[in-house]
């Protein structure tokens, strides 16, 4: 099996991946708290995740992939952990009811996840639908001496943890310095320390969502969740665990001390984050204006006011967001996405998403083109090395980028075969198809957009009878019928091309 290295934010450094089990592989990511709309942000996140779960799939391995969803215990405050329940808060304001508001948003989530074609988890776990094992690892927890309890809460003791374990081992910060970053929070006095988290909260008479535990009646804290389902569906010690790097300081650190805590085993060989995004050059922020949900910037399909999952705000905007000067479709968006590597800052800008499409258009072109490719003589490239090199970029930690240009360079070839300009062996013709269907379409998830089925077997026939109009117009020399139909084309963003071999055409 092809030699993998993975970056571990544990050991800071690339390694070179053994799955604890042979052929088997254990992947976690913290998934979306249901309590608004998926935004590009969580977009970003789930792609990178896709390609790596594809890509391993693609390798030979048997997955387990669990991607969670949060339906309770996300505070407003998620470091002071306090304010209302995220899902809880929106129940309230909507008279709703809280697994309502859940199924609202799942629905949507679901959707652009569908949209961007992610491939769905081996299992998406409820944090509501495992209350049992949360309290089971709460107790586990308390028993190891590592939790206690105040007033019907259960909060996990930090400074007694770190006198036998390093609890900034995933961040690479000291307790100290954590210590002296925390601020004082003002109604938490029944924790013995700064840094104490909630495994178990005591909850309130107007809060909504509630469980009986053996500590009184309450809900779980949200680090609690992902340590109790990875280590029901994945095992004690599992091989990959994922998120955005906004995730390290405080719930992926919260849950190796949890699963410490509560096995005395470190819960994962191999964590793996992803950056940040940027839009314009400025991290994105509410405050300043500059955040969106993927429906904003999608076309190609309406997410209408009479969907499940939609709002009154996406029916208005889809596809219409001020901050871009057009929309653009699910895959153009996926393919921006992976131009820069997932560990890398991703900057939104109308140039890149441009340049994007551009890319992402040629790319499919030369797809298209290569299924007319014939061959011509013998081969002038190698082509057995640039498929050994696209296995090397995508074993140096799911290289991406260097993928693309790789696979470019095939675009290149069989342009310049197509116009004689080189020439490729069957044999070759048949290994650029390969390696087109292995990285374009399996590992990197991209498709051909409105090209399936009777709908594209219609399109290419309208297409070819246009054509033909155009070409018995140019034989009586009416030129500027040819032209006219050559231009009005182009506005609806089909491209006619003339060349050598005839005319063809590419959306």
């Amino acid at each position: 099996m092809q030699d993998l290295y993975i970056h571990n934010t544990l050991s800071r450094k690339k390694e070179l991946f053994k799955p604890i089990n042979e052929e088997h592989v254990g992947l976690y990511v913290c998934g979306p708290t249901l309590y608004s709309d998926v935004h590009i942000g969580n977009c970003r996140t789930f792609t990178s995740f896709d390609i790596m779960y594809r890509y391993l799939l693609h390798l030979g391995y048997k997955v387990r992939y669990i991607r969670n969803i949060t339906d309770v215990g996300h505070m407003e405050d998620e470091v002071a952990e306090t304010g209302e329940d995220r899902i809880g808060k929106q129940a309230r304001l909507k008279k709703l009811e809280p697994m309502e508001i859940v199924q609202r948003y799942a629905f949507g989530f679901r959707e652009v996840m569908g949209l961007l074609n992610l491939l769905p988890p081996s299992v998406e776990p409820l944090a509501s639908g495992h209350i049992i094992e949360q309290i089971e690892m709460t107790q586990k927890i308390i028993d190891q001496g590592y939790a206690y309890v105040e007033d019907g809460s259960v909060y996990f003791d930090v400074e007694k943890f770190a006198k036998s374990h390093n609890y900034g081992i995933l961040s690479g910060r000291s307790l100290e310095d954590q210590l002296n970053n925390t601020r004082d929070l003002d109604g938490q006095q029944e924790k013995k320390g700064r840094l104490d988290f909630a495994l178990w909260k005591k909850a309130k008479p107007e809060h909504i969502m509630r469980w009986n535990s053996p500590w009184g009646v309450g809900f779980p804290g949200w680090h609690i969740e992902c340590s109790a389902m990875s280590q029901k569906y994945l095992g004690e010690t599992f091989d990959i665990h994922g998120g955005g790097m906004d995730l390290i300081p405080t719930h992926h650190t919260n849950e190796v001390a949890q699963s410490v805590g509560c096995c005395g085993n470190a819960p994962v060989k191999y964590w793996v984050h992803t950056n940040m995004l940027t839009l314009n050059g400025q991290k994105m922020s509410r405050s300043l204006g500059n955040v969106f949900l993927p429906v904003e910037l999608f076309t190609g399909k309406k997410m209408a006011a009479d969907s499940p999952s939609a709002t009154p705000s996406q029916a208005k905007l889809e596809g219409k967001h001020p901050l871009f000067e057009k929309a653009y479709s699910p895959m153009c968006v996926r393919f921006f996405m992976m131009q820069t590597h997932y560990s890398s800052t991703l900057d939104f800008s109308n140039e890149a998403l441009q340049a994007s499409e551009k890319g992402f258009n040629r790319l499919m072109e030369s797809y298209s083109t290569l299924e007319k490719l014939t061959a011509a003589g013998n081969s002038s490239v190698d082509i057995k090395k640039i498929e050994t090199d696209c296995y090397v970029a995508m074993s140096d930690d799911f290289n991406t980028p260097i993928l693309l240009s790789h696979l470019f360079e095939c675009a290149r070839i069989i342009n310049s075969a197509n116009d004689k300009k080189e020439s490729l062996s069957q044999a070759d013709i048949d290994l650029l198809k390969k390696i087109y269907q292995n990285f374009i379409v399996d590992v990197l998830g991209l498709k051909r957009e409105g090209e399936s089925g009777k709908s594209a077997e219609a399109l290419d026939g309208v297409m070819q009878l246009v054509l033909d109009i155009r070409k018995k117009a140019k034989e009586n020399k009416d030129y500027a019928t040819s032209d006219l139909i050559r231009d009005q084309l182009l506005k609806t963003g089909i491209q006619v091309k003339d060349g050598k071999e005839g005319t063809s055409w590419s959306i």
